[in-house]
């Protein structure tokens, strides 16, 4: 236990830090203002997304909490602890100006993008409401 507590640890302080580094930084310092303006899921935003393309890859690639890390394996190479980070990163994204403002909203909007189980969804969902990351208007009566 002591083990994926410490991974957990060494992941929130080295969350994403290669988004500070070349070739990321350059391209996330220009598209990302026109990702906090754009809709999550609109042509817009999918348009900055492909512009972002290498840094992406760079990113996915040196970054387990993103599915893409693990190619067609995809949430299926993940551990619980990608898992943990994973969740929380999309609670993350959920907030931003032109995010969807409703994690159980964002799960179900990547569901089928990643493969993702009905039973894994669950999960995911149950954790966000284990942190209170749940509006009243996302917990259902079946969540309370």
């Amino acid at each position: 236990m002591v083990d994926m507590l410490q991974e957990g640890m060494r992941r929130a302080v080295e969350h994403d830090l290669s988004k500070t580094q070349p070739p990321e930084v350059e391209l996330f310092d220009r598209m990302t203002p026109q990702l906090k303006t754009a809709p999550f899921g609109s042509p817009e935003y999918t348009a900055a997304l492909d512009e972002l393309k290498p840094a992406l890859e760079h990113h996915y690639a040196n970054n387990r909490h993103h599915p893409e890390a693990f190619g067609e394996q995809g949430v299926n190479g993940m551990t619980l602890v990608d898992l943990m980070e994973m969740v929380a990163d999309w609670k993350a994204s959920s907030e931003r100006p032109g995010g969807t403002q409703d994690l159980r909203k964002s799960i179900a909007l990547v569901k089928d993008r990643f493969g993702i189980s009905d039973q894994l969804a669950e999960i995911l969902i149950n954790t966000g409401r284990h942190f209170g990351w749940m509006t009243d208007e996302e917990t259902t009566d079946a969540d309370r």
